[in-house]
């Protein structure tokens, strides 16, 4: 087999890898969790394997080189900084690898995919993977199902196809709609393959209004008008773009006012008189930007750390969101609070250079106007479909967080790298010879990235055994702790597994039994350790005070709780766990005074604040009248 057929078979390989990767992703619910994550992540391995393997036996090896790859270099090189400079190391590097993992992907993609085919053969592939979920979409709204595989979505009466969150899903379906609408409109094409596109086309607009993401809704309806704007200014595809204008607006309203409008999820999504009225959404997420606004001017130029947002949230929450909220809910603050001004800078760059690149290529892959062709071009089709599919993601951006599910990132890398590769029809000035200066650092570049990502894959592959372990085990079990500490000894940076296992060891000694002071004894050192990984979570000094408490330290304890609360200062738990530790010392009326607070935050699940303050309250009577009011015991 001669280098030539070898250099073949290495592209056609780093292809199948990648379509793995970009239907995997989806299929597995976003691949948010960790054992999904991994398997895009060992994927990912082979295609670096693959590329450097093609880098030596090509008869000619050259590197695209397109202005947008130093700022993803720049972008890679900040994630490895601040990595080394996070105050989460865990959180930190998982976001890293993250980040590498995308630029990485981006190369490859650039410097093996950029032919036709392999850009018509990922367009179709994409484009099909979306209609069968759309199907199951459409079939998970019409049967009022909102099982997702062996998981329970909790977005009732709104469909997710093989996502958990409606809104991930949509933002899948935003990219890749349009450029199923431009192939139809303006791709050269087989008419059973044009009615095959047209009818995919048709089945994700049914889905993606399944979703009931107004945010959704927003950027597709937005993307189709660009395209269909910039064709009518297009002799060639004036009339079709009309029609299908006219098509989309008529149908649009039809199914909306006779159909959509009738079903209870539209009337929740839009109707101001039911619980999640669109100004409490807006509400909701308002308090979420104002977080992230504040932790970016409180480290204006570095940000909190990369992927620090949801575990920095405690300390700058408003009173009126009393839950996790993971992500800002708006891609562009969340950049800034995680990665401050220099991240921002960076990304700007990239959009100001992606743009005058896109400007650039534009004229070279925009059919002519003339009567003697139809102006169809799979090329300009791509161009146009992926360039309205990007912006689409970047309208959504602004209300979620599509940019954090690594299948929805991945996706618009692949989008964002072939529309690069693009630039190589205006100049061949980004084509780089690939001779030994270059082919080395290259090809380090590659090694060390394979030899660190397959090291820490396998590392929280193990960990992933162990937890997954520790889930199926009895709740706070001596088996759960035993399966806990192993997880531990893999990855001694999860402070949340560290927190776990102190949680295990504290709930039994609270349980009572002779040596429940050796079970608080043990659990307080992993808190201990949960601070060191971990200095913003105010739960392990609750629970280490909970500890003093529970062993008659209440002077020790009071400067645990009082850490706590600095941390979390509008969080009802907090407050509740503070109250508690005032009925331990007896200081009631301290208690009331936290006890309420901590039911003024949250009402409705807050079980402990209203057992203790009902206790509290029958004390202060007992107290004053002199009698015992209480059940014996209290």
């Amino acid at each position: 087999m001669n280098r030539e057929t070898l250099d073949h078979w290495c592209e056609r390989s780093i292809l199948g890898l990648m379509l793995g990767i970009l239907i995997f992703g989806p299929l597995a619910m976003g691949a948010v969790d960790a054992p999904e994550f991994l398997v895009i992540q060992g994927l990912t391995v082979a295609v670096m394997l693959v590329w450097g393997l093609r880098l030596w036996i090509s008869p000619k090896p050259k590197l695209l080189w397109p202005p947008l790859s130093w700022v993803v270099l720049a972008f890679a090189a900040l994630a490895i900084g601040r990595y080394l400079t996070a105050d989460i190391e865990y959180v930190a590097r998982l976001e890293m690898i993250q980040v590498l993992m995308y630029a990485f992907l981006f190369f490859a993609i650039v410097n093996n995919l950029y032919r036709q085919e392999s850009v018509q053969i990922t367009s179709f592939t994409l484009i099909f993977l979306a209609m069968g979920i759309s199907c199951f979409a459409v079939f998970q709204f019409l049967t009022r199902s909102n099982q997702v595989w062996d998981y329970v979505s909790p977005y009732p009466g709104r469909a997710s196809g093989t996502y958990i969150s409606p809104n991930n899903f949509a933002g899948f379906l935003e990219m890749l709609l349009p450029l199923a609408m431009a192939c139809v409109l303006v791709g050269r094409m087989k008419p059973v393959v044009r009615i095959l596109l047209g009818y995919s086309a048709l089945v994700m607009l049914v889905g993606m209004a399944v979703t009931f993401s107004r945010g959704g809704w927003v950027a597709v309806v937005v993307a189709l008008l660009v395209i269909l704007g910039t064709l009518i200014f297009h002799r060639n595809h004036r009339l079709p773009a009309f029609l299908l204008l006219a098509v989309l607006a008529v149908g649009g309203t039809v199914f909306v006012t006779n159909y959509l409008s009738q079903t209870l999820s539209y009337m929740r999504r839009v109707d101001s008189d039911l619980q999640d009225k669109p100004e409490n959404v807006l509400n909701f997420r308002r308090g979420m930007w104002t977080a992230a606004e504040q932790m970016w001017r409180d480290h204006f130029w570095w940000g909190v750390g990369p992927a620090h947002y949801d575990y920095r949230f405690r300390e700058y929450r408003p009173e009126s969101i009393q839950m996790s909220p993971d992500r800002a809910h708006n891609d562009y603050l969340n950049l800034l609070a995680d990665w401050g001004a220099t991240g921002g800078i960076i990304v700007l760059a990239g959009l100001v250079t992606f743009g005058a690149g896109w400007r650039k290529t534009w004229k070279y892959v925009r059919p002519a106007e003339n009567d003697f062709s139809r102006g169809l071009s799979n090329r300009f089709a791509f161009f146009l479909g992926a360039s309205a599919g990007l912006f689409a993601l970047a309208i959504h951006s602004v209300l979620d967080f599509n940019l954090h599910i690594p299948a929805n990132a991945i996706l618009g890398v692949t989008l964002l790298a072939l529309l690069s590769s693009n630039l190589r029809f205006a100049t061949e000035r980004h084509w780089l010879g690939a001779r030994l200066p270059v082919k080395m650092p290259v090809t380090l570049a590659l090694v060390a990235g394979v030899a660190y990502l397959s090291c820490q894959g396998w590392r929280r592959g193990h960990e992933a055994v162990w937890l997954a372990r520790a889930d199926q085990s009895p709740v706070y079990s001596p088996a759960q702790a035993a399966n806990l500490k192993k997880a531990f000894d893999v990855e001694p940076m999860n402070f949340e597994t560290a927190y776990k296992i102190g949680e295990c060891f504290r709930t039994q000694s609270f349980d009572g039994g002779q040596n429940y002071e050796d079970l608080a004894k043990t659990a307080m050192p992993w808190y201990v350790r949960g601070m060191e990984l971990n200095p913003h979570d105010g739960y392990n000094y609750l629970r280490y005070g909970m500890c003093l408490d529970w062993l008659d330290k209440h002077d020790e304890a009071g400067l645990y709780f009082n850490r706590a609360d600095a941390l979390d200062p509008n969080g009802y738990y907090t407050a509740a766990n503070v109250g508690w530790h005032y009925v331990q010392v007896g200081n009631y009326a301290a208690a009331r005074t936290w006890l309420e607070r901590s039911l003024r935050l949250d009402w409705n699940g807050n079980d402990m604040g209203r057992f203790y303050l009902d206790t509290v309250e029958r004390k202060l009577v007992e107290n004053a009248s002199g009698q015992n009011v209480l059940p014996a015991g209290f």
